[in-house]
């Protein structure tokens, strides 16, 4: 894809994934204010806990303990020393040392309490970051022009949709306010160490530039190897996508092995690139793991050489300890935090073009007028945005109320692209097309869609059951109803002879029937939709033609009540038609009834003659074959 071919973002790709970040994040306010303030209560907690501990040793313990030690606050402000001393000094707590633990225990629990609510509202608010995200990008997905999915890989769509919107929510829930926390450690840290002891603070921070450095360096190298292995899933996604879709051709093909060979090539790469990433993370932990023990280790060594030279107390040296590794592991997850959020700035770009993809326009005034079926084209010409030759040139006709008019023309001709037309799924770059006396672009496109039913050649059936897919525009429809279409549609007959009758389940796409059978399936759904306007386009290419008979005189008893097209390469379909448009690239060449057509010479009657040709032979062939068995 295009950003992962980019090194940098201009300024208006990171303003434009800005406003999707914050459009995300709407309503999730209240989560991240609640989760900071219980991560500072955390942060404020753990760096308390270490100067209760240096207290007790330094003010309560030692003194007692070691003859001619000079008791000291260690790192406690004299405010609180005076108020100790008020209610009985060392002495007092000597006697009732549980205080201490007892302290330690609250804060402990403080700190437990802040971390567990700090995670709760910080994951609700992923989660409905998340939501809120996959609920646009359906939202958008579904009204985008149609011509944005001819250009798309379905099996890409699904993986940014599911695991680029789960990497952004792993990097909310588990990195946003760690980078916050890291700064908020770090300061805090060094403001006590420094007002404990600058000298040795210096001596406790010297090698986390290094360690700053290489999170730096492991950012840039990992950013472009999260890219390469997202892209390298979205393929191996698009493959399987397009492997268990297709499972039918493959098979009848012979092509198991060769996909196979593909999909393991896909995976392979997929495999390599993100071991790459691995390996990457293995050489930044192993590298920054040992820069930060020896961090550790060094300020340990000097804490005990300025402790044994009486420059700080156990205590303090304690403190030190403890706060230099909250200081150095913080600084070290910087690199996984920087990784992370390169990994998400990915997944925000790629889902960001999805949603950068213009909607689909209304160019004209969204009227919801009441349809009836008149339908006229005036001069109607088109061609796709990618290509100047034209699909339709200067199309005209006109269709009355309850009339049947079919279409036919070879592949390539224009006669999908007419209906497509119709439905507004594209615009005409010329000319204007008419329902009842409104252009179809002054009418709100739902609203026009509503009423035109459509069945295609390839139908697609929903993986539940037959009663739910047919009545799936009405879906409380009662069983009669269904049963009633599905008669017109010549299935019902079938759909009775299954175990389950209406509640056999089919399989994804309606792969458990036959194609025959999905395309009745798909005209009795059609059906239930009672538009006023109908479209089968090429819908009875898979049945045979006793039942492709049977549908059109069920139809033809509906004719007064819709206007219908019939897309079809069979004469005996359109020859019923009130007027038969013959289209031959991209122009109307002619039109009429049969009877008209048939009469004269035209592309209408060489097919008929063609196709009456074949039937003639194929009744002699099976005259001969019956001869013969006698």
């Amino acid at each position: 894809m295009e950003e992962n071919k980019k090194n940098k973002k201009t300024k208006a790709e990171r303003r434009s994934e800005a406003r999707f970040v914050k459009h995300m994040m709407r309503g999730t306010g209240k989560y991240f204010v609640m989760a900071a303030i219980s991560m500072i209560v955390a942060v404020v907690t753990v760096y308390i806990i270490p100067i209760i501990t240096s207290f007790t040793i330094d003010y309560v313990l030692l003194p007692y303990a070691e003859e001619g030690y000079e008791a000291g606050a260690g790192s406690v402000p004299g405010s609180i020393i005076e108020w100790v001393e008020s209610i009985g000094g060392r002495e007092y707590l000597l006697k009732h040392l549980y205080i201490m633990a007892l302290l330690l225990l609250v804060f402990t629990a403080v700190n437990a309490l802040a971390a567990f609510l700090r995670r709760t509202f910080i994951s609700y608010a992923g989660e409905e970051i998340a939501k809120n995200t996959r609920d646009d990008l359906y939202t958008h997905l579904a009204n985008v022009p149609f011509d944005y999915h001819k250009h798309v890989s379905t099996g890409d769509l699904v993986q940014r949709c599911t695991s680029d919107v789960d990497t952004v929510r792993r990097f909310i829930e588990n990195q946003l306010l760690e980078i916050i926390r890291t700064v908020l450690m770090v300061v805090t840290a060094a403001a006590i160490m420094l007002y404990i002891d600058p000298k040795l603070t210096l001596w406790s921070v010297l090698l986390m530039p290094l360690l700053c450095i290489s999170s730096f360096v492991y950012f840039k190298a990992v950013k472009k190897s999260f890219s390469d292995s997202d892209e390298a899933e979205g393929n191996l996604s698009a493959a399987i996508q397009e492997n268990l879709t297709g499972v039918r051709v493959v098979r009848a093909f012979g092509q198991q092995k060769r996909e196979l060979d593909s999909f393991t090539e896909k995976n392979r790469d997929y495999r390599d690139k993100t071991l790459k990433v691995i390996y990457l993370m293995g050489y930044y932990w192993s590298c920054s793991d040992a820069i930060g023990y020896a961090q550790i280790l060094l300020s340990l060594a000097i804490g005990v050489y300025f402790t044994i030279k009486g420059r700080i107390t156990v205590g303090e040296m304690l403190v030190f300890t403890s706060y230099t590794s909250m200081l150095t592991w913080p600084v070290r997850q910087l690199g996984r935090i920087l990784a992370d959020l390169g990994k998400a700035s990915v997944s925000v770009g790629r889902l960001n073009e999805i949603m950068s993809a213009p909607l689909e326009e209304e160019p004209g005034k969204a009227l919801t007028p009441e349809i009836e079926g008149s339908i006229e084209f005036r001069n109607v010409s088109f061609s796709y945005a990618d290509s100047s030759e034209k699909v339709l040139d200067d199309i005209s006709f006109t269709a009355k109320r309850g009339e049947t008019l079919a279409i036919l023309g070879s592949t390539g001709s224009g006669k999908s692209s007419l209906v497509q037309l119709l439905q507004r799924l594209y615009t005409a770059t010329d000319g204007e097309i008419l329902v009842d006396g409104v252009n179809i672009n002054d009418i709100e496109r739902h609203h026009l869609r509503k009423n035109i039913g459509i069945v295609l050649q390839e139908p697609f059936l929903y993986s539940r059951t037959i009663l739910d897919n047919i009545r799936i525009v009405e879906p409380e429809a009662d069983e009669a109803r269904v049963a009633e279409a599905a008669k017109v549609a010549a299935v019902h007959d079938v759909i009775m002879s299954f175990e389950k009758g209406y509640e056999t389940v089919v399989g994804e796409r309606g792969v458990t029937l036959s194609g025959g059978q999905k395309q009745r399936v798909a005209i009795a759904r059609m059906l239930m939709q009672n538009a006023p306007i109908i479209i089968l386009d090429d819908s009875m290419s898979a049945v045979d033609t006793e039942t492709d008979a049977s549908i059109r005189k069920a139809l033809m008893s509906r004719r007064g009540s819709c206007t219908t097209f019939i897309i079809s390469h069979r004469i005996t379909t359109l020859s019923t038609a009130d007027k038969i448009l013959v289209l031959e690239h991209g122009k109307l060449v002619d039109q009429g009834t049969h009877e008209e057509l048939i009469a004269r010479d035209g592309l209408y009657k060489r097919i008929a003659g063609i196709q009456n040709m074949l039937e003639d032979e194929l009744g002699e062939t099976q005259t001969d074959e019956k001869g013969g068995e006698v």
